[in-house]
C-alpha cells in the first residue's frame, strides 16, 4: 500500500512540474541567442605592425570586462616587440610556429616554440615578445578591452602599407 502511495504522489508531482519545466526549457531556448559560425574566409584582417595583421573573431575587444576573441596573423620571421596588456591574454596557434619570449626586450635567447595547438595564458602586465616561423595564426581571447601598450615604441615597425595603397611596380 506504501508503494501505492508514493507511486501516486509521483504522478501527480510529475503531472503538475512536467509542464512548468517545459515551458522553462523553451523559455530558455527562444531567448538564447542563436549560434554563430565565423568561416575563416569573412574575416577582415587589419595590419597591426609590419608583417602582422589582426583579425575580430567574436566579442567586442574595445569593451570593458566582455569576452572576445580575435586572430593575429604574421608573415614569416615577423617580430612582436616587448610589450604588455592590461588584462590576461589567452593564445593558442592555429597555424606555423609562434616563438614567444618574457623580458622587456626583444632577446632572441630567451624564445620558446608553439607549434599548432600549443596554448600559452600570459598574466596581465607581463612583458612577452614574439617572432613568427613560417606563416604563423594565433588565436587570442581574452576580456577586454585589449590593449597593447609597448615597452619601447620605437622599436615597432608601422604595419605595411595595404595592398590598395602599395604603389604598383
Amino acid at each position: 500500500m506504501r508503494k501505492t502511495v508514493v507511486a501516486k504522489s509521483l504522478v501527480v508531482f510529475l503531472s503538475i512540474a512536467a509542464p512548468a519545466m517545459a515551458a522553462f526549457s523553451q523559455e530558455r531556448k527562444e531567448s538564447s541567442e542563436a549560434h554563430k559560425i565565423v568561416r575563416f574566409g569573412d574575416l577582415k584582417w587589419t595590419p597591426i605592425i609590419k608583417g602582422c595583421d589582426l583579425a575580430p573573431v567574436a566579442g567586442d575587444m574595445n569593451a570593458e570586462a566582455a569576452p572576445f576573441v580575435l586572430r593575429i596573423r604574421c608573415a614569416d620571421g615577423s617580430k612582436i616587440p616587448a610589450h604588455w596588456h592590461p588584462t590576461d591574454e589567452n593564445v593558442t596557434v592555429l597555424k606555423g610556429t609562434f616563438l614567444v619570449g618574457m623580458g622587456e626586450s626583444f632577446d632572441e635567447s630567451k624564445l620558446q616554440t608553439m607549434n599548432v595547438g600549443s596554448f600559452l595564458m600570459v598574466p596581465k602586465e607581463m612583458r612577452h615578445f614574439a617572432m613568427s616561423k613560417g606563416e604563423t595564426i594565433v588565436q587570442v581571447h581574452a576580456m577586454g578591452p585589449f590593449k597593447v601598450n609597448w615597452v619601447n615604441p620605437s622599436e615597432v615597425d608601422p604595419p605595411d602599407a595595404p595592398a590598395a595603397a602599395k604603389p604598383k611596380s
